[in-house]
């Protein structure tokens, strides 16, 4: 728990391993990118205002979680590790509590972001990378496809039409995030890089999990990388954690925001999207204090749908 308490209190400052992070997770990116086939066709939707066609020194840089997709990348990738026998209920348990404390509070809590991390890690580990690669693709279309926010997905689309290149920055795994990005047809995915050695997983990361200030680093390394300017590219979040990927950008976006991002963004002039229906925009936004009672109803919910044999 002193660890947990040191990344909370952290959280907002680029450490020594942030920059790691960031620096390896855009080398990841660069070397995934390269494999990535050219974007399928999506679905027309309204032009918005931005972005500038043919500037081929912007480019866009989207968090996943509750700003792309529905929930969390890495509940939806446990939900499928379980159904193949990779862990048992008690983990199951763990990650449908920081799933539904993570719909229900509308923040990223480091406490839990960290606690589902290093069970994934350790589940996972010993396991081949190419493996967990194969299987992720199945488990995006059995639990991710359904959960892309259209308005979010026009929006990335609009600046591949632009002929800008479009980036996830996420703290799911660099694996997840890349299949997630070629699947949507965007550019690549700036993720957490878990260590391996001879295309075997260690159970250790590269630095820390690409989240808040990490993300930031990642994105400046591949700007610099990539020739970009950052004064003219654009980002899109939800949460108040990534204010720092939000700040290095000329064109920062707050999608289905928190509320401490949605306040941020007002008083910085910075634009706003919101997908969600008037009824899951409050839900997600009931206070923490308020929603406990929730979440642990919630978390029953899921454990009583996992007896039913529903996951």
């Amino acid at each position: 728990m002193a660890a947990l308490g040191w990344f909370t209190r952290r959280r907002h400052l680029a450490t020594e391993a942030s920059v790691l992070a960031g620096e390896a997770s855009a080398e990841a990116a660069r070397k995934s990118s390269a494999q990535t086939p050219p974007p399928s066709e999506a679905p027309e939707a309204p032009e918005p205002e931005f972005p500038v066609v043919g500037d081929e020194r912007a480019a866009a840089f989207f968090d996943l979680d509750n700003t792309v997709m529905q929930g969390a990348a890495l509940f939806h990738f446990g939900r499928g590790l379980y159904k193949r026998h990779f862990f048992r209920k008690r983990e199951l348990a763990r990650f449908a509590w920081q799933q539904t404390w993570f719909r229900l509070a509308g923040v990223e809590d480091p406490a839990h972001m960290e606690d589902v991390r290093s069970s994934a890690l350790s589940i996972v580990k010993g396991h081949r990378v190419s493996e967990l690669m194969a299987i992720g693709e199945e488990i995006y279309d059995e639990y991710m496809a359904d959960r892309i926010w259209p308005g979010t997905r026009a929006l990335a689309q609009a600046h591949l039409d632009a002929g800008q290149r479009v980036w996830l920055v996420t703290a799911a795994p660099v694996e997840t995030a890349t299949i997630i990005a070629r699947r949507l047809g965007l550019t690549g995915a700036l993720g957490t890089v878990a260590e391996s050695v001879g295309g075997v997983y260690t159970g250790k990361l590269v630095g820390e999990p690409l989240h808040g200030p990490a993300k930031a680093e990642a994105v400046r390394a591949l700007a610099a990388a990539e020739g970009l300017d950052l004064s003219r590219c654009a980002a899109y979040s939800d949460s108040s954690n990534d204010i720092p990927m939000l700040s290095i950008v000329g064109h920062p976006y707050a999608v289905n925001p928190d509320g401490r991002l949605r306040k941020h963004a007002r008083e910085h002039g910075w634009r706003l999207r919101d997908y969600r229906t008037g009824r899951k925009a409050a839900k997600i936004g009931i206070p923490a204090a308020a929603g406990v009672g929730a979440v642990a109803g919630g978390t029953a919910a899921a454990v009583a749908l996992h007896r039913r044999r529903r996951f």
